[in-house]
């Protein structure tokens, strides 16, 4: 009840904000791209004293974030040329974060919504005229938590018409983000889709499971923490009991970002014989190295562990015959990125064990622009 009242009356103030229920309320189109990918935000808000357009991954957001008042009572900023993608973004009004109204597009995190607006001009990236594979929300009960879980899971053009049987790619997302980002602001879906019809891709059934098992935000993945227990309990016998995948270790790979490519090296390691493809994207061993966030001292080390995350998985880090086995181990972070030494580092430990590592430093920080280009660069490389 209490709940109910708190929205009820941020409703009535946001409506009164925005002089919502106005008669002469100004038509409003937001956002508006335009022929030279420039983004037009624009926000109806004529009792608004200050308003200002939030959005991590937009360039240019630190110096063009506040909006300018019109006559009519709109707030409106113009940013870009913008580079092709999809841009998450929110409204501040009056020190309240809001959707865009007029924009019914929007991308999950883990405990909150984004507006979302697509830059079209990706061959990769943008909806082409080609076959599309399909994305469904998935409910499963996890045995390892004793509650209902929710995961994303893509598959191919024609899966459903078909009997055959695809290898399976499990791609985890990062910290603050939910199982739908992926296929939202990272554009999976149409990134495969895209890729499978110019014949760079192997049709593939994609599994992007929910990250977080809990409210908060970044965790350090361990070994025994409750994310690999539901993963490796849960979700890989869930896929592999529900859809057609193929279940050899040259027919699984799997990658993450940022904290997913903490999780996936946690996940990977000791289970090297499930997995013959790893990608890290933006990430390493945070558990083994020193973080500094951008704005931030070096985060304090965690404490020493006893026996050490190398010490633990020393079995696997010599094992030759697994190293055989892995086709692919693949790093990327961009140069500007803050966990750009943690990736560097990690990269070193797994070649001093002998681990055929490939490693892509490129432009650009821990953003969308980043991750999904090199979902792009890494989805050929599998199954091949």
């Amino acid at each position: 009840m209490e709940q109910t009242i708190r929205i009820v009356v941020a409703t009535a103030w946001l409506a009164a904000l925005v002089g919502a229920q106005a008669p002469q309320r100004p038509s409003v189109v937001s956002p508006e791209v335009t022929s030279d990918r420039r983004v037009v935000f624009r926000l109806a808000a004529s009792n608004a004293e200050a308003v200002k357009l939030n959005g991590g991954d937009i360039p240019g957001i630190n110096q063009g974030g506040a909006m300018t008042k019109g006559d009519n009572g709109v707030w409106e900023v113009t940013l870009g040329p913008l580079e092709p993608g999809a841009y998450r973004y929110t409204f501040n009004v009056g020190g309240l974060s809001v959707v865009d109204p007029r924009n019914p597009a929007i991308s999950e995190s883990n405990n909150n919504v984004w507006s979302l607006v697509v830059v079209p001009g990706s061959e990769v990236m943008d909806m082409k005229d080609v076959q599309h594979g399909a994305v469904a929300a998935v409910t499963y009960q996890s045995a390892a938590l004793g509650r209902a879980r929710r995961m994303h899971v893509y598959t191919p053009p024609g899966y459903e018409k078909g009997s055959a049987k695809y290898p399976v790619f499990y791609l985890l997302h990062g910290a603050g983000d939910s199982d739908e980002a992926w296929t939202s602001v990272g554009r999976a879906g149409f990134i495969i889709d895209n890729l499978i019809a110019t014949g760079k891709a192997k049709p593939m059934i994609i599994v992007m499971p929910a990250g977080h098992t809990n409210s908060g935000g970044f965790r350090v993945p361990t070994r025994g923490d409750e994310f690999m227990k539901d993963f490796v309990g849960d979700v890989m016998p869930y896929v592999e009991s529900h859809y057609r995948v193929l279940t050899d270790r040259a027919s699984r790979a799997i990658a993450g970002l940022s904290m997913g490519g903490g999780q996936t090296l946690t996940i990977a390691t000791p289970h090297l014989d499930k997995f013959a493809y790893v990608g890290v994207f933006s990430a390493g061993l945070f558990n083994m190295f020193q973080v500094r966030r951008p704005g931030a001292a070096t985060a304090p080390a965690p404490p020493p562990q006893s026996p050490t995350w190398e010490e633990q998985n020393l079995k696997t880090l010599d094992n030759a015959a697994l190293k055989k086995g892995l086709k692919l181990m693949w790093f990327s972070t961009g140069k500007e990125d803050f966990l750009l030494e943690t990736t560097r580092q990690s990269v070193d430990l797994f070649k001093k064990h002998g681990f055929p590592v490939v490693y892509e430093e490129s432009g650009g920080g821990h953003t969308w622009l980043n991750w999904r280009a090199y979902l792009t660069q890494f989805a050929p490389m599998l199954f091949q």
